[in-house]
């Protein structure tokens, strides 16, 4: 239970003040200006500070994709993958809650929206960001060596998929942290928010299955 409830503090914090940053800063991915770019950041520092804060209880996943990742690698139950995403999305949604009484919903939440109202450009997208974050993530824990810088180097990869996908879709890599966002704003963003519960799960479930093929075909 101190995992889930890790995972549920850790997602709240992520949407309330990552998505919070993108809203109160009216981030636009059409401009790549300061708000822009302190949005990417501030997708990273949360993972920074939560890795270092919940990593030892939980592994601090606060994402679905990264989850199945470690299921579909092996690292993780079934149960616990349950557990998990269930935390992750109630934490997600309170963080969102949150985030609407401070700056109502009108603010836009930090939500995802299409590139160019395009359905398959936006999957394809979500696909490879997911797949380059999770595949970071599985390589950075794969070494008990790398767990002192594992939250730094997972960090920044996700400040690095922000800076190219906030101009196509906002950038999601996370169900979690898209659904609760749009559950409060309505309208096309929870229209469209399965295309952002999709693709970061197609992402992570590929990059877990490419790691596992190098990994055995290193041994």
């Amino acid at each position: 239970m101190k995992k889930y409830l890790a995972e549920c503090l850790g997602t709240f914090v992520l949407v309330f003040f990552a998505c919070g940053t993108a809203a109160a800063l009216g981030c636009n991915g059409a401009d790549p200006n300061a708000a822009y770019f302190l949005t990417a950041l501030a997708f990273g520092l949360v993972i920074v500070a939560m890795a270092y804060s919940i990593g030892h209880i939980s592994g601090c996943h606060i994402n679905p994709a990264v989850s199945i990742g470690m299921l579909v690698s092996g690292r993780m139950s079934l149960k616990d993958f349950i557990g998990y995403v269930v935390a992750q999305f109630v934490g997600a949604i309170l963080g969102a809650a949150a985030l609407r009484g401070v700056l109502g919903s009108e603010s836009g939440l930090g939500t995802n929206g299409l590139y160019n109202g395009s359905i398959g450009a936006s999957l394809i997208i979500e696909v490879i960001l997911t797949f380059v974050f999770v595949f970071a993530i599985l390589g950075v824990t794969s070494k008990e060596k790398d767990s002192s810088v594992a939250g730094l180097v997972i960090g920044l990869t996700l400040t690095l998929v922000h800076i190219l996908g906030i101009h196509f879709t906002g950038t999601s890599v996370n169900p979690a942290r898209s659904f609760g966002p749009a559950l409060f704003v309505g309208g096309e963003a929870l229209a469209n928010v399965w295309v952002f519960l999709v693709a970061p799960l197609v992402g992570g479930i590929l990059a877990a299955l490419v790691w596992k093929a190098l990994e055995s075909a290193n041994d």
